[in-house]
């Protein structure tokens, strides 16, 4: 497909996107919108259905489009730049939740949700977290060597995380987790999806209706309050606690895995880690890791409600917007040598959680999961490393977030 650069008025083909990873570079962004980036950070792409949305790759453009309120979070808009084929399907049937309002809809939402999530009360979580992690990498030494990092470490740490904060039997996990990969697998049959889909809402509902007749100390609990006093409903928290119990485990499970891997390729920045317990060094490592990965591999998306100009592109009313956060946290001039590995790097002002009034909702348990990690795993097994050639290593890229299907280690 053929289009005009909006700038010189060049012809041009029109890219299609998500774009292919380069084998030997799997942890890198599309070299294609890298290329976009550097020539042409604002430009037409197509999707799944025909659509060519704006691909926005560079770090500053981002930063000022996602805290625009001109642009458009409503996935029921016709411009709306879905993922795929499924997620166009059931938009129409998805209540409005965090992920698909604008304000002021957002704002109450986000609300009635976000008190567990804020920095102090996170942080109170951060002696529980060490022992569980400890209590893990104690099963991990004395089990089987070698291991799957993923299923020893990687999924159990947020997923029994996740499951304390909400209230939700841990003793379920193997539902939820498998719920997830099928909602988050643009490959799986729609059939499928409903299904567990279906199972999965009236399982939620049934322990949200458990927490209002009996409350504990929890989210659900905090959720179901809310929905006694009106200011939620019953369908909004299920949905809501469908959201966390997904993103609670899925991202940082990931994160974890292909943060060992980079480290694993970078050695020089493991030894970092290995050798101190410094939690400013831990927390900045944590935020260079997130940057250098930025997991999210189909966009941020958006639609636009009104013009709006943007170095020198004029992106119309009702045309849909994807920003590849990828691109943007290897921008060089927001991060200079930005293809680097680099623990030492100020990387705060990263977007692999979003930015703006939709940034992620979970970061703040999301890096505490990872310092915790990051900052004990390596420390207590420093002859930790692969146990297979990384060269051999099946990657996932069927979902909104990559990653490998298994990290077998030793040590």
């Amino acid at each position: 497909m053929t289009g005009t650069c909006p700038v010189t008025g060049a012809a041009h083909t029109v890219p299609e996107y998500p774009m292919a990873r380069a084998a030997e570079r799997p942890l890198a962004p599309f070299p294609a919108a890298q290329a976009l980036r550097d020539r042409q950070p604002i430009s037409r792409v197509r999707i799944w259905n025909g659509a060519t949305p704006w691909l926005i790759t560079r770090h500053a453009d981002q930063r000022a489009l996602l805290t625009d309120p001109r642009l458009s979070d409503d996935d029921l808009d016709p411009g709306f730049p879905y993922v795929n084929r499924h997620r166009a399907e059931i938009a129409p049937l998805t209540p409005r939740m965090i992920t698909n309002t604008d304000a002021p809809e957002h704002t109450r939402l986000r609300r009635s949700v976000n008190g567990p999530f804020l920095v102090k009360r996170v942080e109170a979580m951060r002696a529980p977290i060490q022992k569980l992690v400890d209590g893990l990498i104690d099963d991990m030494l004395a089990g089987p060597n070698p291991t799957d990092l993923l299923t020893a470490l990687a999924l159990p740490v947020p997923s029994l995380v996740i499951a304390e904060m909400l209230g939700v039997p841990y003793e379920d996990h193997a539902f939820f987790q498998k719920f997830s990969a099928t909602l988050l697998d643009s490959a799986a049959p729609q059939e499928e999806v409903r299904e567990v889909g279906g199972r999965m809402a009236a399982y939620l509902s049934d322990l949200l209706d458990q927490k209002m007749a009996g409350p504990a100390d929890d989210v659900m609990s905090e959720m179901g309050g809310r929905v006694k006093t009106g200011d939620m409903t019953h369908t909004e928290a299920v949905h809501m606690s469908t959201a966390m119990l997904i993103a609670g485990h899925e991202t940082t499970a990931t994160m974890i895995s292909l943060g060992t891997l980079a480290l694993f390729q970078h050695p020089d920045q493991l030894a970092v880690l290995r050798g101190t317990d410094d939690p400013k060094v831990i927390g900045g490592a944590v935020d260079e890791l997130l940057r250098y990965l930025s997991i999210v591999q189909t966009g941020v998306r958006r639609v636009a409600k009104e013009d709006i100009e943007i170095s020198g592109v004029h992106i119309r009313a009702g045309e849909g917007v994807i920003f590849d956060l990828h691109a943007a946290n290897w921008d060089p001039e927001a991060f200079p040598e930005a293809e680097r590995l680099d623990l030492g790097r100020p990387a705060r002002n990263h977007q692999a959680f979003g930015y703006g009034p939709h940034q992620c909702l979970g970061q703040n348990l999301a890096r505490l999961e990872l310092q915790v990690v990051y900052g004990t795993l390596y420390r207590r097994i420093p002859t930790l490393r692969p146990a297979v050639d990384i060269a051999d290593l099946e990657f996932d890229h069927t979902g909104t977030t990559y990653g490998v299907k298994s990290l077998p280690v030793s040590w």
